[in-house]
């Protein structure tokens, strides 16, 4: 299966904003000093003072601070005059005469904390935010009954990254302040960058709900929306982003990653379109597009993006496993290897077992058995006992020759449940070990091995001969004529057979000498013949097996059902991984038995064998439809689209899944590309009608 990115990459670049309470009171605070402190000052002080604030209102700083040094040069110790001198400083943007006037007031009045608030709104000015933050502490210390210095903490504490903190003070601000917008949304902005996406949703919901004419943050609460799986509500919200900034090239990244999740490909396909013409080196986002691609069976482009993420992160273990998987698909199990053993070695700490255990299947599949074998043993060594695992591994001994150890897992298999793939299997193996033993001369466990193959059901005329030619070398001519008789009555057509029959029943005739002599040639004879007799077998094997598939087609036209079953289950004896009589077996069970038990494991038997087998995985489908499982349904209509783009009715059946689970949007899509691609007139025409309803 392709893995996903984790999809946790912030796109959006949401600044908190700086709320400038703290100039607002400053300014207040001057019309408290003045009005408390005017008969300390001269008169000619004062007149000065005046002067200067008109100055300051009419923009002209320079006079402004022109008048207030020469105030200070009459009353050099007045706090208001500092104060004032200290806020046209800040105006002027000389950040340094202002701070350094504000100490002065903070030397001649060190009671007043408010002082602190200017000094906090210079240094965040400056971008010195520790230094602000510092100063807005002292405001609190001295003057904790002003709350707004809550939001002042809050605002410097997002601009460090301590959003920790900036929650909790945006909070307590909140608590008195509930209504204050920009607080909200830089409460909201925080828990996004702290990963809290379920407050940041619950945030933007609040305010969306408040005045959703206002509401602005379309693309951080689609965002959230995403983050906390809400793909459907998501994608409406990032719509609505992308309609309001067709550049916001984050908002459509969000909204082709949330199409994808909600399965609605040809629509994410079209976000990525326009995020890569903005940005084509967003390289970033290439292993979620490549996916798509994969899903969508572009499996060549799907490639290519793959290797330009890897080339840009080289270590990201997803991406080398992915395109492992789009490769196996392409038959190329080279290039599927070389990036599935790159996928593990980037999990050294923690191997994925799957992957290990598709690495051994692709081993297998190359016939690079030690391999194979070794993986398996992987495997193993996690998932303990596991059926499938220990059946391939019994058939990579069984191919390596290793008969003994294949025969013992095949025996506890069927321990387990009886197969008929492992069962024949079974017999395989014991017939090629009796055969391993019959040429090495040991013929008592020849014997007993042939035996042991008839008992679990071998019927070939070979094992018969085999065990004919066991006991003739032990003597024992009774049994071996018994079983010279029993081959040939199986295979009348084989002269070797014939014709070593013969011999023996010469040579029986002779001296015991002779005889002795005739036996010994004779046994390297054998052994020829028989594995002369092996080849011959399996084109007898495949000659049998096109007899039961046409008897079992011939007893289906007449409706002898469980006939055709029984002869359709001889043929895949001889030859199990044949999917498409596997899918005749679940279609009598699915149509004229219905018995929809058996007809899904029949059909996913043909897919098991043949994974891109799309009628499996489309009768599949609407076995599960049936049952009321459109789950399930869609998911096999789904594949059968990837596997096959034309295949008509799959799109028909997955209008009807949508429509059944009440998404009409995505079953008039379906009816309609069905539309386009089917040639049944009478279909059609009750597609048709169908659209017609849901578009009224």
């Amino acid at each position: 299966m392709l893995l996903n990115s984790n999809k946790s990459c912030k796109w959006f670049a949401k600044e908190s904003k700086t709320i400038n309470k703290r100039l607002i009171f400053s300014a207040l605070l001057s019309i408290v000093l003045t009005g408390a402190q005017v008969n300390a000052m001269s008169y000619e002080a004062n007149s000065l003072y005046q002067q200067a604030c008109s100055a300051e209102y009419k923009e002209d700083y320079k006079t402004a601070v022109d008048k207030l040094l020469q105030a200070l040069a009459i009353s050099d110790n007045d706090v208001m005059i500092y104060t004032k001198l200290a806020g046209v400083y800040s105006e002027m943007g000389e950040y340094d005469n202002a701070l350094a006037t504000y100490a002065k007031v903070a030397e001649l009045k060190p009671s007043d904390g408010y002082i602190y608030l200017s000094v906090g709104g210079i240094y965040e000015d400056q971008g010195k935010y520790l230094e602000a933050l510092k100063a807005y502490n002292k405001v609190a210390e001295m003057c904790p009954e002003y709350l707004y210095n809550y939001l002042n903490i809050a605002n410097v504490q997002y601009q460090l990254r301590d959003y920790k903190s900036a929650i909790e003070n945006y909070n307590k601000f909140l608590s008195t302040y509930s209504q204050h917008v920009d607080a909200r949304e830089n409460l909201a902005a925080s828990y996004m960058n702290s990963g809290d996406y379920t407050n940041a949703v619950n945030e933007y919901e609040s305010l969306y709900r408040r005045n959703p004419v206002a509401f602005k943050n379309f693309a951080n609460y689609g965002l959230a929306l995403f983050q906390v799986k809400n793909y459907q509500k998501a994608s409406e919200f990032l719509e609505k982003a992308v309609d309001a900034n067709p550049e916001n090239t984050s908002a459509h990244v969000s909204l082709a990653l949330s199409y994808q999740e909600l399965g609605k490909n040809d629509l994410a396909l079209a976000q990525y379109d326009v995020v890569f013409r903005q940005q084509p080196a967003l390289n970033s986002i290439r292993l979620d597009y490549a996916n798509l691609l994969a899903d969508m069976g572009q499996d060549e482009a799907a490639v290519e993006n793959y290797k330009i993420f890897i080339a840009n992160y080289p270590k990201d273990a997803r991406a080398y496993q992915n395109i492992g998987v789009v490769y196996k698909r392409l038959n190329k199990l080279d290039e599927t290897i070389v990036n599935y053993e790159k996928a593990l070695a980037l999990q050294a700490d923690k191997k994925d077992i799957d992957l290990v255990e598709d690495l051994a299947q692709c081993y297998h599949l190359k016939k690079d058995y030690p391999n194979a074998l070794k993986y398996y043993d992987e495997v193993l060594a996690v998932k303990k006992g596991d059926y499938d695992t220990l059946y391939n591994k019994a058939l990579v001994l069984h191919a390596m020759n290793n008969y003994n150890d294949a025969i013992a897992i095949y025996t506890e298999l069927l321990k387990q449940k009886q197969e008929p793939e492992v069962k024949h299997n079974l017999t395989s193996a014991l017939i090629a070990q009796a055969d391993d033993y019959l040429k090495d001369m040991n013929y008592s466990l020849a014997t007993e091995t042939y035996e042991r193959a008839i008992q679990e059901g071998a019927k070939d005329a070979s094992v018969y001969f085999g065990l004919a030619q066991s006991y003739r070398a032990c003597k024992l001519n009774d049994k071996a004529l018994e079983f010279y008789e029993k081959a040939i009555s199986l295979a009348p057509e084989n002269t070797a057979y014939s014709k070593e029959y013969t011999e023996f029943i010469a040579s029986i005739n002779k001296a015991p000498a002779i005889q002795t002599d005739a036996v010994s040639e004779g046994g390297i004879k054998e052994i020829s013949l028989s594995m002369d007799s092996a080849k011959e077998t399996e084109v007898s094997q495949a000659e049998q097996n096109k007899k039961f598939i046409s008897a079992g087609d011939e007893s289906f036209e007449k409706g002898s059902f469980d006939e055709a079953v029984k002869n359709y289950q001889e043929a895949l004896k001889l030859n199990p991984s044949d999917e498409v009589t596997l899918l005749k077996i679940g279609n009598i069970y699915y149509n004229d038995k219905k018995d929809n038990k058996n007809a899904i494991n029949f059909y996913k038997k043909s897919i098991v064998v043949n994974p891109n087998y799309a009628d499996g995985w489309f009768n599949l489908g609407l076995v599960y439809a049936n049952e009321n499982n459109n789950g399930k349904a869609k998911e096999c209509f789904h594949r059968v689209i990837t596997l096959n783009p034309n295949y008509s009715y799959a799109y028909y059946a997955l209008g009807i899944a949508y429509e059944q689970d009440g998404n009409e949007k995505e079953a008039l899509n379906n009816y309609k590309i069905f539309l386009t691609q089917n040639k049944d007139a009478a279909v059609a025409k009750t597609v048709q009608e169908k659209i017609k309803n849901l578009e009224k």
